[in-house]
């Protein structure tokens, strides 16, 4: 059997999956897993870029040497991270330094700067996307301006996923859904807005050509297939949905068109799938942001900060000796009444990292809520604050559209918290259907098996076979949010 491997990397952690398509059914097993550590360089975040490929290496030869094992060949590979992240070449291909990591605190005050010669409402009209400081136009134009001259002397630029599937193949290319969180690319044309390039006063001498997801960019280089063990047949690389949740969002089992979805992990990423963007002042004011997705798609969504609280509340109590669980503490949580502690996630004071329950508690205290008190109160004010805004979200998606929401799918790791399915049921009245939890891998091997013509038609083809592959769990709306 054809198998494909998928990388699938997130900010705390990388794995890589082999996936097998037989009958209408996707299967997926994990061969490998291995942190990512961002790491402080000179007092700056960096991402271990290096580490990485070495755990994306070891995790093909694991995936080459099961495959091996079933009578099985392995075809394709395919790489989804997350987005804005960037790395700059030399010109004899070689990495100019470690790239950052979008937590860094270098864009702090470059926004207003672009704003005095492009104003937001403008630039949201050119390139579709919410003016978030993390953005890789705001952190390109803080290399300028750092004086560190890395841009005056970089032959291209690749995001993440490019950066390893260029080691991968030898080829350097950009795949559209990843490149459209630059801010850079023209969201109608799907190609780099040289224009917006020029006036922003950079160099588009350094941009790649894009590719569109399904595209092969050409097979692993002889030294890698010789690594993973797989020179008899060297395995092609495809581009696939890059971006994260433009995979995920290509999983999503959903039966039609009227659904938004909830990428659940560090971040929520909320929205719904449109044919193409929308640019109007009212979606730029209510903070949604409009992405490429697979097959021509626009992903019109909203980022929610999502698990990073949970993620950094646990770092916290664990670097404070205090034995937690997180399955005890949403258990506990789940039996507490709501506690009328409910926060706006997206508040910049929750993004860095650092003692998250003591800003939490400190947020409360401002607006005049009850502190919570302990651990799975914590946990519970952070899913009741979750849950409102995703209501929030799939409101505003409705009004913007014009166009009614029947359902949401939470897809990702947040579709195994009962409890916050259940409160996003309540509080946005509408079914929850959560699952499948591989989304991102899901969709990354969908697009390999399609590319490779193990599977055939548009998305609700692919999504059907997701439907068919997994069990998904329902939750209806009551009429409490307790």
């Amino acid at each position: 059997m054809d198998v494909f491997a998928a990388i699938d990397l997130g900010a705390s952690s990388g794995r890589v999956m082999l996936g097998r398509v037989a009958d209408g059914v996707i299967t997926l097993d994990e061969v490998a897993r291995f942190p990512n550590r961002p790491m402080r360089l000179g007092g700056s975040l960096h991402w271990d870029l290096a580490g990485l490929y070495r755990g994306v290496l070891d995790g093909l030869r694991a995936a080459a040497t099961e495959a091996v094992a079933r009578g099985d060949v392995l075809v394709s590979i395919g790489i989804d991270t997350w987005a804005v992240d960037y790395g700059l070449l030399g010109g004899d291909g070689s990495l100019l330094g470690m790239p950052y990591h979008y937590r860094d605190q270098r864009t702090g005050g470059v926004a207003a700067g672009v704003r005095s010669s492009i104003p937001d409402r403008e630039l949201f009209e050119r390139n579709g996307i919410a003016q978030l400081p993390f953005n890789t136009v705001y952190q390109l134009l803080a290399e300028r301006e750092s004086g560190a001259q890395r841009l005056d002397v970089a032959e291209q630029l690749l995001m993440i996923p490019d950066i390893l599937a260029y080691w991968l193949s030898g080829v350097r290319a950009g795949e559209v859904t990843n490149a459209s969180t630059t801010g850079l690319l023209d969201p109608v044309r799907r190609d780099w807005d040289r224009a917006l390039v020029a006036r922003l006063g950079l160099d588009d001498r350094v941009l790649p050509p894009l590719v569109e997801p399904g595209s092969v960019i050409g097979p692993v280089r002889p030294d890698v297939a010789e690594e993973i063990g797989t020179t008899d047949h060297p395995p092609m690389v495809v581009a696939v949905g890059s971006h994260d949740t433009a995979s995920a969002v290509a999983a999503v089992p959903a039966a039609g068109p009227r659904f938004a979805y909830i990428a659940s992990g560090t971040w929520s990423l909320v929205g719904t799938e449109l044919p193409a963007p929308v640019r109007t002042e009212a979606v730029r004011t209510a903070g949604f942001t409009n992405e490429a997705g697979v097959d021509g798609t626009t992903r019109l969504l909203r980022n929610v900060m999502g698990m990073w609280l949970v993620q950094e509340s646990m770092r916290q109590w664990q670097a404070d000796g205090l034995d937690v669980s997180l399955q005890d503490l949403l258990q506990d949580a789940a039996a507490l009444t709501d506690l009328g502690s409910v926060i706006d996630p997206d508040l910049p004071v929750f993004l860095p990292p650092g003692d998250m329950p003591a800003r939490i508690a400190a947020e409360c205290a401002r607006t005049g809520q009850r502190v919570p008190d302990g651990p799975a109160e914590v946990i519970r004010s952070v899913m009741d604050s979750l849950a409102d805004a995703y209501r929030r979200s799939v409101q505003s998606i409705v009004e913007l559209t014009g166009t009614p929401i029947d359902v949401v799918h939470i897809v990702g790791g947040g579709s195994q918290n009962a409890l916050l399915c259940r409160l996003t049921a309540d509080a946005t009245g509408l079914p929850v259907v959560a699952g499948p939890v591989e989304g991102s891998a899901l969709g990354n091997v969908l697009v390999q098996a399609r590319a490779a013509g193990a599977l055939s038609g548009g998305l609700a083809e692919l999504r059907a076979v997701v439907a068919n592959s997994f069990a998904l769990r329902e939750f209806t709306p009551s009429l409490s949010r307790a």
